[in-house]
């Protein structure tokens, strides 16, 4: 990691931590009745559990490509946030991947029961709406409409929801079926809309906030799918040669469940060439930005050579 990237990926996660904290307040908003104090505890546990908060530095610093300050990014940043936290709740269900531990804690349906890890999931997702429908999030109700309209693609049937769908029918979840020995064009759409998708609207965000010209938009589109691409390879690396003291999660699940990646189909010589061509891809797509994509350049390294 870089000397730039560690301290602006602490002030990210520290603001939007911040964010997040007020979100999650036992006091009810306006609209609201009450906020039952059980599915509060279970929501801060899924999402003040710390973490990269890779997912927000990447709205942040997108984001300040065009002029934003942090304090006025940080709102959209929490809501993709929220929606992260969501999917990891939920995919560490005992019906999904059935994982104990998460960034080295008990996973949420183990600190507390399922049902309440389920609705503790709903609440972080509808949270992240109801944040982006804010005036903080951006004073321009068109840019708001926007953000909800992205993270919604990217969250939903064609994005990462529809992408679950697809890694379950992979692992043969279904009618008794086997594992699906996937080609790498099925391998790539998968990753890319159950891991890749939320990265991608990270960037998207901050070109929406800033209100951002088709050709600046679209740079910071190729970067964060060539990066969020690389996110996944990292992944897959760090399940066959990470430990759970390290990476602090279950590990060995992709190779136990018989689920086709890019590391078993290709191997991981070939899968680290792969990683180390979608880090260029992601570097060079920010050219349009000059000088100023330093920390992102180097978040995407990062991302590449993470142990966690």
């Amino acid at each position: 990691m870089t000397q730039d990237l560690a301290p602006r990926l602490d002030a990210a996660a520290a603001l939007t931590e911040a964010r997040l904290s007020r979100a999650l307040a036992g006091a009810p908003e306006d609209g609201e009745r009450l906020r039952p104090e059980r599915l509060m505890a279970a929501m801060r546990h899924g999402a003040l559990a710390g973490g990269k908060r890779l997912r927000p530095f990447l709205v942040l610093e997108s984001a300040a490509l065009f002029g934003v300050a942090p304090q006025a990014a940080v709102t959209a940043a929490a809501a993709v946030e929220c929606v992260h936290c969501y999917s990891l709740i939920h995919d560490d269900l005992p019906s999904m991947d059935n994982d104990d531990l998460r960034r080295g804690r008990p996973t949420v349906h183990k600190a507390f029961d399922e049902a309440t890890a389920i609705l503790a999931g709903d609440g972080l997702l509808t949270l992240a709406f109801d944040l982006l429908a804010g005036e903080d999030a951006h004073p321009s109700p068109a840019v708001r409409i926007a953000l909800v309209r992205a993270l919604a693609r990217a969250a939903g049937i064609g994005g990462m929801v529809g992408g679950q769908m697809l890694d379950l029918a992979a692992e043969g979840r279904f009618d008794g079926g086997a594992p699906l020995a996937l080609e790498l064009g099925a391998i790539r759409d998968l990753q890319a809309m159950k891991t890749g998708a939320l990265l991608v609207v990270s960037c998207e965000a901050g070109a929406i906030l800033g209100q951002a010209d088709e050709r600046a938009r679209a740079a910071l589109l190729a970067f964060g799918r060539a990066l969020g691409a690389a996110f996944q390879i990292a992944d897959d690396i760090l399940d066959v040669e990470g430990s759970v003291e390290a990476v602090g999660k279950g590990v060995g699940k992709d190779a136990d469940a018989g689920k086709a990646t890019l590391v078993s189909t290709l191997g991981l010589d070939e899968a680290r060439g792969v990683l180390a061509d979608l880090v260029a891809e992601a570097q060079a797509a920010l050219a349009p930005f000059g000088a100023r994509t330093g920390t992102l350049a180097a978040a995407a390294a990062f991302v590449a050579a993470r142990k966690s």
